[in-house]
């Protein structure tokens, strides 16, 4: 993971982004429509597309592969997973990692983007549309992605990442009509931005703590039920760099099921996981494992 300078957020909450806040508005809005236009073509549609975009683009993608290279792709299959993930519409990329990295970096800290010591719903949501540095250029937030910044694929769709949903809408509509739009897009869409949202504001709050970390991460099974397996959080900031989140076998990690598989094709390599010593170095007692 590149963190060789150090990160910085400001998160100055007098400064709105009015582009992200309308977006979020109008998207809730016709997720909610979605409801009043229920089907279950559309209910399985959205739920497919979940897998793909949030369990292929931000688990395997933005998340354990280009934050913090736990594994590697062939680079065709790493731009895929970068294309799933602009269609969660949580940004570029180069934003994404950044943003990312600055959350370890500074975990539950003074400069943390999403820290619930700011207010659960800060952490939730609210996060996204205030502060200077989370809406900066591609080349100011390159400087926190630079593996990323030197490709000029990851530049060019950090800085178009809304084109490919919004030509996958075009396309839905066209074949599906608005129906499937509403389903595929906008509610696939807000049920993927709170889950993933959970992971930085629930797994901070509520859970149990296997490993002792400087932050307040915590596991919780029913957000890495909703996240296919992110949700495995104290975990993932005991061992960051790990591509298995889920450590036991009770741990279900959808995204490191996906891994293995590349793995036993012959597809991923450089697979990380941590040392059975270091997870024994690292754990608390069993008493001290207590829900939160």
């Amino acid at each position: 993971m590149a963190t060789a300078i150090e990160l910085s957020y400001d998160g100055d909450r007098r400064i709105i982004n009015w582009t992200t806040t309308v977006a979020w508005s109008v998207f809730h809005v016709l997720a909610i429509v979605a409801l009043f236009n229920f089907s279950w073509t559309g209910l399985a549609f959205a739920a497919v597309l979940h897998w793909a975009c949030i369990g292929l683009g931000i688990g395997l993608g933005y998340h354990r592969l280009h934050t913090h290279r736990a594994y590697s792709v062939p680079k065709w299959m790493e731009y895929f997973f970068a294309i799933c993930g602009t269609m969660t519409l949580e940004g570029g990329p180069i934003f994404w990692v950044a943003t990312h990295r600055i959350h370890h970096q500074k975990s539950d800290q003074e400069g943390d983007p999403h820290t619930p010591r700011d207010g659960r719903w800060w952490s939730h949501m609210m996060w996204t549309v205030f502060g200077a540095s989370l809406h900066a250029d591609t080349e100011t937030m390159g400087k926190y992605a630079p593996d990323l910044y030197k490709d000029r694929f990851y530049r060019v769709l950090n800085k178009y990442h809304w084109l490919p949903l919004t030509v996958f809408g075009f396309v839905v509509w066209a074949i599906g009509g608005w129906e499937m739009v509403l389903w595929g897009v906008f509610f696939r869409v807000v049920f993927g931005l709170h889950c993933t949202w959970l992971v930085n504001s629930a797994t901070h709050l509520w859970g149990t703590r296997r490993f002792h970390t400087s932050d307040d991460s915590k596991n919780s099974w029913w957000v890495a039920l909703l996240t296919f397996g992110e949700g495995w959080h104290n975990n993932h900031h005991a061992h960051p760099t790990s591509a298995r989140h889920g450590l036991v076998w009770y741990e279900l990690d959808m995204t490191w099921l996906q891994i293995r598989f590349l793995e036993l094709i012959g597809i991923a390599k450089d697979v990380k996981l941590p040392a059975p010593a270091q997870i024994a170095r690292m754990e608390l007692p069993i008493e001290d494992r207590k829900a939160a």
